[in-house]
This record gives C-alpha cells, structure tokens and sequence, in this order.
C-alpha cells in the first residue's frame, strides 16, 4: 500500500511543522530566502563601506552563501539547518556600529525587494537584534581586550 508523502516531509526542517507555520505567516521560504541572502551579498560586496570588510575576509564566496542560506533559514524559519557560532566569526573584526547600521539599510532594502510585506518585517526584526547582539560583543571583546589584568 502506497503512502501519501506528508507536505511537512518536503520541508528541510528539523520541525517541519513549526517551520510550515512560519512559513504561511511570512510568505517566507528557502527560494525567498536564498534570493535575499544573495542580492543582499552582492550589495554588501559592491558597498564601499561593508565591501572591504568582507573582501579581506572571504575568498570564495558560494561557501558563505550556503552558509548564510541556512543561517537565514535557522532564524527565520526555525529549520535548525545552521550549525555555527556567529559572535565567534564576528567578534574580532574592524567594524563599529556604523558598519553595522549600513549593514541593517542594505539589509532592510533587500528584504522589502525580495520578501512580501509580512516577511520583510519578520526577518528584518531578526537582523535588528542580531545586528545590536553582534555589536555589543565586539564592543565587549575590545573592552576585554583593553583592559590589564594585575600581575600578582
């Protein structure tokens, strides 16, 4: 006897019926969100402020895609796909808040290109937080840093 294939069991998703969830709500999938993660990349890299810091750090550049495909489908669909430490990639790199605020413009424009209203907002609510997340360690990092340690 043939069994119907469930329509949760064709979502990549370690909770196919949380992320099916998402999914209706946002209008969000894996096609909405590999064309973000993309043309939000191809902004980052042509940015004359973001540019710079990204080229001296990634060479090729469909690795760090998938990577960020599935980091964006972790965080807003909740697929559990992203296996990493983010504050750890980041935490030492050269940047401000200013980068991080033309990172979030970048990011907010692509979202409202690619993404319908609903699921704009939802995945710029979560680059919101990760933005001020990933800017208060690097800001503790330089803190820690900076600070001497008393010889005993």
């Amino acid at each position: 006897m043939a069994h119907d294939a469930s329509p949760l069991s064709s979502i990549r998703s370690a909770r196919p019926a949380l992320t099916a969830e998402l999914m209706a709500k946002t209008g969000l999938d894996e096609v909405r969100l590999t064309a973000l993660v993309h043309r939000f990349y191809d902004k980052v890299r042509a940015d004359p402020v973001l540019g710079p810091v990204f080229a001296e750090r990634i060479a090729d550049w469909d690795p760090h895609l998938a990577r960020m495909v599935d980091f964006w489908s972790s965080v807003a669909l909740m697929t559990g796909c992203y296996h990493g430490s983010p504050v750890v990639k980041h935490v030492r790199l050269p940047v401000t808040w200013a980068h991080f605020e033309r990172w979030l413009d970048l990011f907010r424009e692509t979202a409202t290109e690619t993404c319908p209203p609903a699921g704009a907002a939802h995945v710029v609510e979560r680059a919101e937080r990760i933005a001020r997340s990933l800017n208060f360690a690097i800001e503790d990092a330089a803190r820690d840093s900076e600070a001497v340690i008393p010889r005993l």
